[in-house]
């Protein structure tokens, strides 16, 4: 069962990846039907993520299952997203990373153990999966940001940039998205010193230091965006700088760690 609801998780992601790539080049592909193709990938993507989690001897968060719990809960933000705001463009990148993570969570190599967390700490996981799933979407924006901006400095309106909302408003919806994520790796950080026994441990210091540099960096861009104005270039280098740290914080640690235990 969990191999046949990953086969099709992963087979309706791609579907709608590929109709909304379709889309954009102005070929025959409805939006509603997109939305809904990745919406139901999402819900079986679902069943899939919770049957890896989910073992006998307690919560399993190796590498690759907390990969696909990561992949699964950006998908579902940027689906959830695009019934409001016009972000669908963003599936053609979000979809395929959320197929890949689902692959490897089952046909990927067995590493990590299963664990009984404790409730501050699943709360402090949770709120790190969160916000690492967050600036994950954020920097998707950034890059279709970027290209956007590219565009309109070379004066090209057709294609990607004429199906995008105007720059300002793409601008301020990747600063909502930061905001968002700057806010849950605070509590992120604040949750960890209350109920880890020791953050500077020997096996936790790397992931909190670059936790903490990341949380800088994004400070510094959310202080540069409201008191100098910083716009597109400037603001998609500093969101892709502190996503690299943070992506070296949560999963360069985890490998780490999972390939010592395994």
């Amino acid at each position: 069962m969990l191999t046949l609801s990953t086969l099709i998780a992963v087979f309706l992601y791609l579907i709608a990846a590929i109709l909304q790539f379709k889309l954009l080049k102005q070929q025959t592909s409805s939006s509603a039907m997109i939305k809904a193709i990745a919406g139901a990938g999402a819900i079986v993507h679902t069943f899939s993520v919770y049957s890896v989690l989910h073992q006998p001897d307690g919560i399993n968060l190796g590498f690759f299952i907390a990969g696909s719990l990561i992949g699964w809960l950006v998908a579902a933000v940027v689906i959830i997203s695009s019934l409001r705001q016009p972000i669908e463009n963003l599936f053609i990148g979000v979809l395929p990373m959320a197929a890949l993570t689902a692959a490897l969570s089952v046909w990927g190599p067995n590493l990590g153990v299963a664990k009984i967390y404790q409730g501050g700490l699943i709360i402090h996981i949770l709120l790190s999966i969160l916000s690492y799933s967050i600036f994950t979407v954020a920097t998707f924006q950034a890059f279709l940001l970027s290209k956007q901006d590219l565009a309109l400095k070379q004066h090209h309106t057709r294609g990607l940039v004429a199906s995008l909302p105007p720059l300002q408003t793409m601008e301020r919806l990747l600063f909502e998205m930061i905001w968002i994520g700057m806010i849950l790796l605070t509590a992120s950080l604040v949750t960890g010193f209350i109920f880890l026994d020791d953050l500077f441990s020997q096996h936790l210091v790397h992931k909190t230091i670059l936790s903490i540099i990341a949380w800088i960096l994004y400070a510094i861009l959310l202080w540069g965006r409201s008191m100098r104005g910083w716009r597109s270039h400037r603001a998609v280098r500093w969101t892709v700088s502190g996503f690299f740290i943070l992506m070296l914080s949560f999963f360069g640690s985890k490998l780490v760690l999972d390939i010592i235990d395994f």
